[in-house]
């Protein structure tokens, strides 16, 4: 299996979140400005099938829970056509099932969010702050210390950045990029910053 680190250097630290409108899993629609009465905002493009990204599904429930003042967000870029498994109709089982339980699911079917944040692997977890109601990037980078999926995590590091940003303080540690598999990019859809 090929792995995919996440370093990319489309948003850096206090860019803002690039907008989105995007259908979810529980058959409503979810913008950007949905979550800004939260103080932290976790986007993770993850998708169904993927070994790396099917591991953090209950770490991302377990954010979703444990944080009141954070939502978590995952976005489905993957190119359904070549990965069934990636369906919406998929998406929607697995909320429907209570087996994914994040504050929303999203398909991003045109693929042009994950190109405006510079996805590159699922899950790739992006860490926003709210600053006066615009989010600004403050980590990119992986869920826990767990390179591999049957791997256990003995560091729970996006939780204890979390925790930082929500007690008000700057995030101040090295960005340890993600590994999963790659974005699943429709042909001609693969962005400039992709050489993979």
């Amino acid at each position: 299996m090929v792995s995919l680190d996440s370093e990319s250097d489309v948003l850096g630290r206090g860019d803002e979140a690039p907008t989105f409108e995007l259908p979810g899993a529980d058959g409503a629609t979810h913008a950007l400005s949905d979550f800004e009465d939260r103080e932290a905002l976790l986007v993770v493009f993850t998708c169904n099938h993927c070994p790396y990204a099917k591991a953090k599904i209950d770490e991302l429930n377990r954010l979703a829970a444990e944080y009141d003042d954070l939502a978590v967000v995952g976005i489905n870029a993957n190119d359904p056509e070549e990965y069934p498994d990636d369906s919406f109709d998929r998406m929607q089982e697995l909320v429907e099932r209570g087996e994914i339980q994040y504050d929303a699911y999203l398909f991003d079917e045109s693929q042009e969010v994950a190109a405006a944040y510079g996805a590159r692997c699922t899950p790739d977890p992006f860490l926003f702050r709210n600053d006066g109601g615009t989010f600004k990037l403050a980590y990119h980078g992986r869920l826990d210390d767990a390179p591999n999926p049957d791997d256990e995590p003995s560091e729970r590091e996006m939780a204890a950045h979390v925790e930082t940003l929500l007690d008000g303080d700057q995030i101040t540690a090295a960005e340890k990029p993600s590994r999963g598999c790659s974005i699943k990019w429709k042909s001609g859809n693969e962005p400039d910053y992709w050489d993979a």
